[in-house]
């Protein structure tokens, strides 16, 4: 295998690689789990990438044949096609360093490729100087994170939701008529109509719909500019605000600087915000899924009052049975998500002074999270 050179000393790297040494390093370091970091925040900072290098252009930072193979290498890893030259695991240093790194070297790495230099040779493009001009682990991740979280939420989550939603709904329309006993403890109580039943959990959709929107604005700022601790040091004083206006512009989505820098790197409110409406959301979920299962149960000795569709066979002993086998794939990924909860309240209580030092988990949860619910959300709808 090749040797390629960085700050540290050298390191073998496989020769069809475009990540260098200090991934290579990060590789050996971590072999912890087979968690990757989230597709959605490596392209969210592949974005990152992109913009700055725009911006520093347009600031007279970066000459123009540097830039325009640094563009291009950067859309092409915006567009996923480098996706396997990121191999370091989620258990990584609690910056996301060897993240930030990785996508540093590769880009660097494909610029120099169109430049017609060694992919490897970290000239002309270096991977520090030029792909990260003006940035830091510190800042670029937590922004990726909320980049990614909040494109998610918009693009994927929110519109699942709304979907169900509307699914009750029209359930509930359609068995307004049907009338039925309630039950409390269990137990039998007063009549209810079927839709009157249907409508509280299109109701609890509905508050869960506004309690995730009321989280996105605190998404949308972002701690770009921060580099080391928040101060700012060794940037352009136009490069965090201009390279944000670019993202929002080519995104859609109203990103903006962070009030306080050093808030959003030491702390990760937003983000816990957004995962704990997520959690509610679950438990919601749970309460709603639990709740036609049983309505289901049976046919002949349970409640029985309703049917769900027979999707599979349900036993290999006892022919006909039928199992609501999705919604308990809805059971066992609100669970997850409700145990995550945890995980990610955790982290964000570990920023140590000027920063959290648990964003790849953080960032691998929350998007594991939205995953599990936008997916079997559309599915159990």
């Amino acid at each position: 295998m090749p040797k390629v050179k960085d700050s540290m000393g050298t390191m073998e790297v496989p020769e069809d690689a475009y990540y260098g040494a200090s991934t290579a390093r990060a590789i050996l370091n971590f072999p912890i789990s087979d968690y990757k970091v989230p597709a959605p925040i490596l392209k969210a900072l592949a974005h990152i990438k992109l913009a700055a290098a725009r911006i520093n252009r347009d600031l007279g930072l970066l000459p123009d044949d540097i830039f325009l193979a640094i563009e291009q290498a950067a859309q092409e890893t915006y567009e996923g096609k480098f996706k396997e030259h990121f191999p370091v695991d989620v258990f990584q240093t609690g910056s996301g360093t060897s993240t930030n790194m990785n996508m540093n070297e590769v880009i660097a790495a494909r610029a120099n490729e169109i430049l017609g230099a060694d992919r490897q040779g970290r000239h002309p493009v270096h991977p520090n100087d030029h792909v990260n001009l003006g940035q830091s682990s510190n800042d670029v991740i937590p922004s990726s994170m909320h980049i990614g979280a909040r494109l998610a939420a918009g693009e994927d989550f929110l519109p699942s939701m709304e979907e169900l939603a509307v699914s009750l709904e029209k359930k509930a329309k359609n068995f307004a008529d049907i009338v039925k006993v309630g039950r409390t403890h269990m137990q039998d109580a007063v009549p209810v109509t079927l839709g009157q039943e249907f409508s509280g959990y299109s109701a609890q959709v509905r508050e869960a719909i506004k309690f995730v929107r009321s989280t996105l604005p605190a998404l949308e700022q972002l701690p770009l500019g921060g580099t080391a601790v928040g101060t700012g040091l060794n940037t352009h004083p136009r490069f965090a605000q201009e390279t944000v206006k670019l993202i929002a512009a080519e995104t859609g989505v109203k990103f903006r600087l962070t009030g306080n820098r050093f808030a959003s790197m030491g702390g990760k409110d937003a983000l816990t915000a957004f995962h704990k409406t997520m959690s509610s959301y679950a438990s919601s979920l749970y309460k709603i899924t639990s709740d036609i299962r049983f309505l289901a149960s049976g046919p002949r000795t349970g409640i029985g009052e309703i049917n769900i569709p027979a999707l599979q066979p349900g036993s290999s002993i006892m022919p006909g049975k039928i199992n609501p086998v999705v919604p308990e794939s809805v059971l066992q990924a609100a669970a997850r998500v409700m145990g995550s909860d945890v995980t990610v309240t955790l982290a964000n209580s570990s920023g140590n002074l000027e920063l959290n030092v648990m964003m790849p988990l953080m960032g691998h949860v929350i998007m594991e999270s939205v995953t599990l619910l936008a997916n079997s959300t559309l599915n159990f709808s």
